[in-house]
């Protein structure tokens, strides 16, 4: 599909706002500045074309980053294509697809409920040495138990969810997800970058991630939660735990993708545009445009507002906290990583935007006011 334009097109765009394009990349290049992180990558996009791919500090364009859970969507894209193929049905039973789910109470748990992150397992386990094989990621899925009835409420499942799809995936295809999600979505979009499992060969353009920063003093915690709390003062080792080669190649499947900010962007417009229906349009529009959860995300008290796969924006005074800004439409979707990364695309004003960085912020306030502020000034970028 030639669709996508990985060739930079923002000179010729009258609707396009080049002083906030400017005051975009400055911010980034404050951060930069002024630290603590080691380098950020920006990237813009507007009809199957990038307006903007900027990398800043010990990088450059070449360089591809760990997502995280912006991977998120990625998978889930990958279960709506086999929906519209009749190979999924999200009202059955996981069950359904995968008889020994069911084990400890869990056969009342849909397919959409896993999408949504209300079926109830949020902090299932999976690690090595299951999670290196199919057989041994079921074992350890059936030995999970429910935290509470499936669909009564709502908790982000950070891993947990997308191990399950990645099965319904291989379940369905008899193909591996990663290649599933390889020669099913990426290289039809001609992503150059953007990988789910990356062999070792192929790892040396990758960012290395930092721990970076000191955590959030007392007094701005007081400020922010009212009283005095304590706060660890080391990231959890799981993160870290992506610059291992092994890790990098099983290509976990909530939050082990690889990209450019530029692919991410671009993989945006492909789900804006939909070029040569690689999806079938009503899924897809129901996917991203549908609210199907809007119970309380118990970390922030928000309204979810969820898709299929994906936060939708919404609007009202909720819509800012959902990751995307304040200047985005309520029809805006997209989803963040715990890194510091964000990818969005906006179907009313046809901007799509990704920022990543490899310095995991020991102090997460500051590194959501950098996000905000980046949101916030790239979808002000068209009018």
């Amino acid at each position: 599909m030639s669709f996508l334009d990985y060739s930079i097109h923002n000179h010729d765009r009258q609707d396009l706002h080049r002083e906030r394009i400017d005051d975009l990349r400055g911010r980034v290049q404050h951060a930069i500045a002024k630290g603590p992180l080691p380098s950020v990558q920006i990237a813009l996009a507007r009809d199957g074309k990038l307006v903007l791919f900027e990398t800043l500090g010990e990088a450059d364009n070449n360089t591809r980053y760990n997502i995280f859970s912006c991977t998120k969507p990625l998978v889930a894209s990958a279960l709506w294509r086999l929906m519209g193929e009749g190979l999924i049905d999200i009202s059955l039973l996981v069950s359904h697809y995968i008889p020994g789910f069911a084990d400890r109470g869990k056969g009342d748990v849909t397919v959409e409920q896993v999408l949504c992150h209300t079926a109830g397992f949020p902090r299932a386990p999976m690690g090595p040495p299951a999670w290196w094989t199919p057989a041994g990621r079921l074992e350890q899925m059936r030995s999970w138990h429910l935290d509470w009835t499936p669909g009564s409420r709502m908790e982000y499942h950070p891993t947990s969810a997308h191990w399950v799809l990645a099965s319904l995936i291989e379940r369905v295809t008899g193909v591996d997800y990663r290649d599933y999600i390889q020669s099913g979505i990426v290289e039809p979009l001609g992503l150059s970058g953007l990988q789910l499992g990356v062999p070792p060969a192929q790892q040396e353009a990758i960012a290395e991630l930092r721990q970076v920063g000191e955590p959030p003093s007392a007094a701005e915690l007081e400020k922010l939660f009212g009283s005095a709390i304590e706060w660890p003062d080391t990231l959890d080792d799981a993160l870290l735990a992506f610059n291992d080669p092994e890790v990098r190649a099983l290509g976990v499947p909530g939050g082990g993708g690889v990209a450019t900010a530029a692919d991410m962007a671009l993989f945006y417009q492909a789900l804006i545009h939909n070029p040569g229906k690689l999806w079938d349009p009503q899924i897809l529009a129901d996917a991203i445009g549908t609210v199907r959860v809007d119970l309380p995300d118990p970390t922030t008290g928000v309204p979810a507002h969820r898709g299929l796969g994906v936060v939708i924006a919404g609007s009202g005074r909720h819509a800012a906290y959902r990751g995307m800004g304040s200047q985005v439409s309520a029809r805006a979707f997209g989803h963040q990583g715990v890194g510091g990364q964000v990818a969005w695309g906006d179907p009313q004003s046809g901007l799509s935007f990704c920022l990543l960085t490899n310095g995991l912020d020991a102090n997460p306030l500051r590194s959501a006011r950098f996000c905000a502020a980046a949101n916030n000034r790239a979808g002000a970028c068209v009018g």
